[in-house]
């Protein structure tokens, strides 16, 4: 039997609802609509199942950690008790050999005391999603009825960020919009004292391209840049973590890619979704309806299973599937093609460069020439 790449890492889709309305979701707002079908909260059997599973494919690979994401929807709405569930089932479930790292992606608008001091007794750290300012944020994250959910998020992170729950803070999550200035949004964000910031590129495709897209300006890369420079020139160390720049500079200076974002790491981690299906990464949900679904399930398969199977396998190949416009590319070694779901269209599927191609290189270009120009102003001023 052909060997397979474990994973390390299970997104759990513990809640499949939302107590806001963000318009740029990619759960509910894209091509997908699996979501309707499936129930709100994971039940316990499937809960149980998922342990039995991770533990299953933990021992068979010997993998010394995995890496369980609470995620939604909102995973907040499963309730205290649900996620203290879980989390004991795996743990329980797990050979001591195996570490287990636990985080959770909220909007925020739902921690209190009460669940900071759940994710203190099982040491989960505590993402936060924050598209920026109050204006920033609004233009999307807001509630059914319309209102701003800001000042919510705002309580949350005040709580987070407190002495008494500040090593829960893993920091926040920001959905990249070219109507935010760069730098306001920056600013903003750092106001919330986060330990490290992610920019997401809005999930799309040729198909259905992201808001100002123009490969001939490249208006994400000039954002993006705006705002690398402002943090690169901080003091040492910066005063928060930023993921693509921190890749884009270990990348430029020779390192190893570490996310499929950038770099063309191949993909570690598969999706479960509350009625125990197996999901690929929530980016294909831009595709079209019904491609992330593998048609597999924790009842029925074993995550070996799932890693051969034909479609999780594809979207697990990182360069070596890359179109040949990209392997061709100056930038390959830090660009990496860019996120899979992001290359497609619908006469070739995922044969072509990313939507984002020349947002991408133009980034990559500019880290690249900034760090590689230090490292020779250094090394000379050594001589």
């Amino acid at each position: 039997m052909v060997e397979v790449a474990p994973f390390h890492e299970f997104v759990i889709k513990l809640h499949g609802l939302c107590n806001i309305a963000c318009d740029h979701c990619y759960v509910y707002e894209l091509r997908d609509t699996g979501w309707k079908s499936r129930p709100a909260v994971m039940a316990d059997r499937t809960m149980e199942q998922l342990a039995l599973r991770i533990a299953e494919h933990a021992r068979r690979h010997r993998l010394p950690q995995v890496t369980l994401v609470l995620h939604g929807g909102e995973p907040l709405m499963a309730g205290r008790a649900r996620v203290d569930r879980l989390v004991t089932a795996v743990r329980q479930a797990l050979d001591s050999t195996t570490r287990l790292r636990l985080s959770l992606q909220t909007n925020g608008t739902l921690l209190n005391d009460a669940w900071l001091d759940l994710c203190h007794r099982h040491g989960i750290a505590v993402g936060v999603s924050l598209d920026g300012d109050r204006t920033a944020n609004d233009r999307h994250r807001r509630r059914a009825d319309g209102r701003s959910s800001h000042p919510a998020v705002e309580r949350g992170l005040r709580l987070l960020r407190s002495p008494r729950h500040r090593d829960r803070y893993a920091g926040l999550l920001c959905t990249v919009d070219l109507r935010n200035p760069p730098l306001a949004t920056y600013e903003a964000l750092l106001a919330q004292e986060p330990p490290r910031i992610d920019f997401l590129l809005p999930h799309a495709t040729w198909q259905y391209p992201p808001p100002g897209h123009d490969p001939a300006r490249a208006p994400y890369a000039a954002w993006l840049i705006t705002v690398f420079d402002r943090w690169y020139r901080s003091a040492a160390p910066p005063e928060t973590r930023v993921r693509i720049f921190e890749d884009l500079v270990d990348l430029a200076l020779g390192g190893s890619p570490a996310s499929e974002a950038v770099g063309g790491a191949a993909a570690g981690f598969i999706v479960v979704d509350t009625d125990g299906s197996v999901q690929l990464a929530d980016a294909y949900r831009a595709v079209h309806d019904g491609a992330s679904e593998t048609g597999l399930d924790v009842f029925a398969h074993d995550f070996d299973t799932v890693a051969r199977a034909p479609r999780v396998a594809g979207a697990r190949r990182g360069r070596s599937e890359l179109a040949r416009q990209c392997t061709d590319c100056s930038v390959v070694e830090m660009c990496g093609g860019g996120m899979r779901a992001h290359r497609y269209r619908p006469e070739n599927a995922f044969d072509n460069p990313s939507v984002y191609c020349a947002d991408l290189m133009g980034v990559a270009e500019h880290i690249g020439h900034r760090v590689r120009s230090d490292v020779r102003e250094l090394l000379e001023g050594l001589r």
